[in-house]
């Protein structure tokens, strides 16, 4: 029996997807759910497993770019079916020819799509690479061996490179995103200090309830609950620029920047899907499992849609007076900032005391939020962190 691999679509929103890196190779026996390719969209990595066990045909190559639903390998249950499909089904947009000057006349380079593009991010001259894979292809792993050839020519006096890190996948959407969205809007950042003494109690109390549910609550699932109400009394927060249309958005659907911890690093930012409808309890379980999706590698294109308002929580990294100024996820018009809780002496009916206090901030775009309703909306939020509403696990 032969199975097909297709690009599955993980979403409402996915549409393509790179085919990054093959996790078995040409000819190899794979067994059913066995991680064989690892593609990539925008925003996420997503590992195919196998439909079926057998030996794997490829029909694309690495560093294709293929619709979703796109035949992408044949698995066949005997040898007599893979030569069959070898034969019948043959490779694809593996091999790319390319006019080459330095090639003897007539004659054009091979070269796999994925060693073209790191060849382009790692300014290497294909046409002085010696090709070893069949027919003299051209493959990663001779782009590679000819970058670290040339890395001691491109070096500068004085400077030795220690490792080169290409700008590509994750890396490179993030850079693109966070260039375009300085470019595209008129960013002023607002800040606030905010005294948690509340807020601390009723994550206390609400921990206390949690134990029998398993549930520990967090500061940003708090956060959530209450930023959505403040999002609620001030809509314009909760809006996009699209073209020469300002558009508020019914849903409220925030998102939280969660760091990559892992070598290759990188930002993604999961969404909790009407968060203002939920309770604390929905919002805790959801952002606990986004937050654990994103960092093993797991999430879907559908978690990372849609958002409508983004949190930043940088408490953990800055528990002193470490701040940084937030860029807003486009097409959003803000994004809001938490840092470290810190003690502090503060004057409370004059007298000097010392309360623990939040630095938070706002990144709003002045294109569709002017200043007033900006300090409107940090001036509700602190009222709710620093008296909270009734909060329980439901």
């Amino acid at each position: 029996m032969i199975s097909e691999v297709i690009i599955p679509k993980l979403g409402l929103t996915m549409t393509e997807a790179t085919l990054r890196e093959w996790k078995a190779g040409e000819g190899d026996g794979v067994e059913v759910e066995q991680p064989i390719l690892l593609i990539e969209t925008e925003k996420i990595s997503y590992e195919v497993p196998a439909p079926a066990a057998g030996l794997l045909h490829i029909t694309v190559g690495e560093g294709a770019v293929v619709p979703v639903g796109k035949l992408v390998a044949l698995i066949a249950g005997s040898r007599e079916e893979y030569q069959q499909v070898c034969r019948e089904a043959p490779l694809e947009q593996l091999v790319v020819e390319a006019e080459s000057t330095s090639a003897p006349l007539g004659e054009r380079v091979k070269v796999s799509p994925l060693a073209r593009k790191l060849a382009e991010e790692r300014g290497v001259d294909i046409t002085r690479v010696v090709g070893t894979g069949p027919g003299g292809r051209i493959v990663r792993e001779d782009v590679l061996r000819a970058a670290e050839q040339g890395r001691v020519a491109v070096e500068e006096p004085f400077k030795r490179v220690k490792e080169t890190i290409p700008l590509w996948g994750m890396r490179k959407a993030i850079a693109e995103h966070m260039h375009r969205s300085l470019q595209v809007a008129a960013q002023l950042t607002r800040w606030s200090e905010v005294e948690m003494t509340e807020l601390i109690k009723l994550r206390q109390a609400l921990n206390a309830q949690g134990e029998g549910l398993g549930v520990h609550s967090t500061f940003t699932d708090i956060f959530f609950k209450l930023v959505a109400e403040a999002l609620k009394q001030h809509p314009i927060l909760n809006s996009s620029l699209i073209g020469e249309e300002i558009r508020v958005w019914e849903d409220i659907n925030i998102g939280v920047a969660v760091a990559l911890e892992d070598e290759a690093g990188g930002l993604i930012v999961p969404v909790v899907h009407n968060a203002d409808q939920k309770s604390l309890l929905e919002i805790s379980r959801t952002l606990s499992g986004l937050v654990e999706g994103a960092r093993e590698r797991k999430l879907l294109p559908d978690d990372v849609a849609g958002g409508t308002f983004t949190i930043t929580n940088q408490g953990a990294f800055a528990a002193g007076g470490d701040f940084d100024t937030p860029i807003i996820n486009q097409p959003q018009v803000a994004i809001l900032g938490t840092y470290g809780i810190v003690d502090k002496p503060v004057a409370r009916g004059g007298e000097v005391v010392v309360r623990p206090m939040m630095t938070c901030s706002l990144t709003h775009d002045h294109r569709v939020v002017d200043g007033v309703p900006a300090g409107r909306f940090l001036a509700t939020l602190r009222g709710l962190m620093e008296n909270p509403p009734p909060l329980a696990l439901e």
